[in-house]
């Protein structure tokens, strides 16, 4: 495991130079009904992603119980496991803000919020952790920002990679203001040395705008979780140069 003052991410993006594709997931834009399970339905969305051959899956779902957040996270490594190793290896499972379940599920990493556990206290609790002793390959802890100086707190305090936006208008991240743009977004890539993946409003038309701003990667919900066949997405992003 890297220590906490250095990233367990290599370079700005996976070894084949291509951009990092992560799967926010969100059941509450889902369309249940009475006639359908909501963790079958998202679980179907995971299944469908990982098959696709996205990198990440950042289980997003902060509502939810430790109990059920774990199961959660069980079953969707379970059904990522399934899934026919694309050529960047197995899609690696993020859990939100839960490091405990994150840990004893033995998932890829945790992803927090900026007001969530401090990532030197997650480092910290990390390596004290008896579930740590026999951890996940480069097990990963990232951060969401929204501004520069969030970013750059973030890097220094040890995160292995950053979400910052929303770069581009959606409703989702609403919550966070005005969309923070292609501008702050470069700004951003070139003050930290760590992979930066850009969130809010991504579509395949506006992606390469934000790897041409320094991107590592992109991550988003309604890209993948709205899309009848992600595979084609995911196809569309490998076929690109950037």
């Amino acid at each position: 495991m890297s220590p906490p003052n250095s990233s367990a991410l290599d370079s700005k993006s996976l070894p084949d130079g291509k951009p990092i594709l992560c799967y926010v997931t969100d059941r509450s834009s889902l369309p249940v009904t009475p006639q359908n399970d909501w963790i079958e339905l998202l679980l179907e969305k995971i299944e469908a992603a990982a098959a696709a051959g996205v990198d990440w899956i950042q289980l997003r779902e902060k509502d939810l119980s430790g109990k059920l957040s774990s199961s959660l996270a069980r079953e969707a490594l379970r059904r990522v496991s399934q899934q026919a190793s694309h050529a960047r290896g197995a899609t690696r499972v993020l859990v939100n803000d839960r490091l405990d379940v994150a840990l004893a599920e033995q998932a890829g990493g945790v992803h927090l919020g900026e007001n969530s556990l401090p990532i030197q206290e997650a480092k910290r609790l990390l390596l004290a952790s008896p579930a740590a002793k026999t951890p996940p390959p480069c097990f990963l802890v990232g951060v969401s920002c929204h501004s520069l100086e969030a970013a750059q707190s973030a890097a220094i305090a040890g995160a292995d990679y950053l979400f910052f936006g929303p770069v581009f208008a959606t409703p989702s991240k609403a919550a966070y203001g005005a969309p923070q743009g292609l501008e702050r977004l470069a700004e951003v890539c070139t003050s930290v040395s760590i992979p930066i993946l850009a969130i809010g409003g991504i579509t395949p038309e506006n992606a390469p705008s934000c790897f041409s701003a320094g991107a590592s990667g992109i991550a988003a919900i309604r890209l993948f979780q709205d899309s009848a066949d992600p595979a084609s997405i995911v196809r569309a992003f490998r076929q690109q140069s950037f």
